[in-house]
């Protein structure tokens, strides 16, 4: 069965919001079944929206020892992903941040301010927590939480 269509609008560029593990599967893991969202993004002419709090922890996850990343690749990783953002302006003292529900890690709180003080039609995530926020107020019908997949099966789709 097909699934239904993602409601994105296609006269405007789109404007999204990455988190770091969607960052991470396009850019450094490199997906194969997501090497069609990246060009999608791309013919889109998508908007792929940063600020320096989500630039920094990128640059955090990327140096954890776990994923092992040499630090030459580490740079790679972050020239190449910023070359492709558009940095969005940084939060002032009225930030309506507060009036947003907040995330249990704030390390996610930080990609669902951005995507909503910038008007993001999309949030991309594999965080369950932030996935469960997408059917809530205030985001229902504002900013579209989906995981880098389910975007992929609307692209599929059209």
């Amino acid at each position: 069965m097909k699934p239904a269509p993602l409601p994105l609008p296609r006269d405007v560029p789109l404007r999204v919001v990455l988190d770091t593990n969607a960052v991470l599967s396009l850019w450094h893991y490199r997906h194969p079944r997501l090497v069609g969202l990246l060009g999608w993004l791309e013919s889109r002419r998508a908007a792929l929206l940063t600020r320096a709090a989500t630039l920094d922890e990128l640059a955090r996850v990327l140096r954890l020892p776990e994923l092992a990343i040499d630090p030459d690749r580490q740079a790679h990783l972050l020239v190449d992903y910023r070359a492709r953002t558009v940095p969005f302006a940084e939060p002032d003292a009225a930030s309506p941040e507060a009036s947003l529900p907040q995330c249990r890690d704030r390390d996610d709180q930080k990609f669902l301010s951005l995507a909503w003080e910038a008007g993001a039609h999309l949030l991309l995530t594999r965080d369950k927590r932030v996935l469960a926020m997408a059917t809530r107020p205030p985001w229902r019908g504002r900013t579209l939480i989906v995981t880098p997949e389910r975007l992929l099966r609307h692209v599929d789709s059209e």
